[in-house]
């Protein structure tokens, strides 16, 4: 494996693991929400960050790879900054 798909895929596998973690916390946030939405939001994010994460690692190419790890890296960087 090239060099540049082991750095990518770990950086938008962090990223991806922040992502949904955020997501979690908001829908715990919400008014009347139940422990059971927030793990099937964990879930599902999780599937997706698994999903794209193995993509990356396998067959994206470069391009879209790096577009996808400096999109995770600005959406966690905006979404734990804004408050």
């Amino acid at each position: 494996m090239e060099t540049w798909r082991i750095v990518a895929t770990s950086l938008f596998a962090l990223g991806g693991l922040v992502m949904v973690l955020v997501a979690m916390a908001q829908v715990r946030d919400r008014k009347y929400s139940q422990r059971v939405q927030v793990v099937q939001a964990g879930v599902i994010g999780l599937v997706v960050v698994v999903v794209v994460t193995a993509s990356i690692a396998l067959w994206l190419p470069s391009v879209v790879a790096w577009a996808l790890v400096a999109a995770t890296a600005m959406a966690v960087l905006f979404l734990t900054m804004v408050d």
